[in-house]
């Protein structure tokens, strides 16, 4: 072989070294950050659980208050809706 093909081999093969040397690196990173994301998605179903019971707690707490809201609307709204039209009906008896 000629000093050319020598040092082109040596090009070729330094390069292919730092290639393998640099994809195995990155290969152990991703590896690292696929732990990570599982830590991440495990943590994130964690909120979610919580979220679904705080949602379930005030979900209960709305339900009481839609049951007083009725109660307010049903009883007490309609009494003072029905005074407005006593005072009128007892303003036009007095004319």
């Amino acid at each position: 072989m000629n000093t050319a093909e020598w040092i082109l081999v040596a090009i070729l093969s330094i390069t292919l070294m730092i290639f393998l040397i640099v994809g195995i690196v990155l290969l152990v990173r991703l590896i690292s950050i696929s732990k990570e994301v599982e830590k991440v998605i495990v943590e994130g179903q964690d909120i979610a659980k919580n979220a679904n019971g705080i949602v379930s707690n005030v979900k209960g707490m709305t339900s009481i208050g839609g049951t007083v809201e009725m109660f307010v609307d049903k009883y007490i709204n309609s009494k003072l809706k029905d005074k407005p039209k006593e005072d009128k009906e007892k303003k036009d008896e007095g004319k």
